[in-house]
């Protein structure tokens, strides 16, 4: 079984995935569930493209991490 990391966008008017462990899989939806369906499809025609192709399947490496940052912002105007 493999496992890819898969970021997932609200655009305008859809929705954008790609996995940054597979450069160049990506798949649009029109909503998020639609979204990661064709994300998945994307994968696993990319992952037997490479296998195929005789080609080795990267070893997802990415992870996300959301950053709490204080709301407390400099606006700029303080003299120091």
């Amino acid at each position: 079984m493999y496992r890819f990391f898969v970021v997932i966008e609200k655009a305008n008017n859809n929705y954008s995935a790609y996995s940054p462990d597979l450069p160049g899989c990506v798949a649009t939806g029109s909503t998020r569930k639609e979204a990661e369906k064709n994300i998945y499809e994307a994968i696993e025609m990319h992952v037997q493209g490479l296998l195929e192709d005789n080609l080795p399947v990267p070893e997802s490496e990415s992870f996300a991490e959301y950053m709490a940052i204080a709301e407390k912002f400099s606006t700029g105007s303080e003299v120091a």
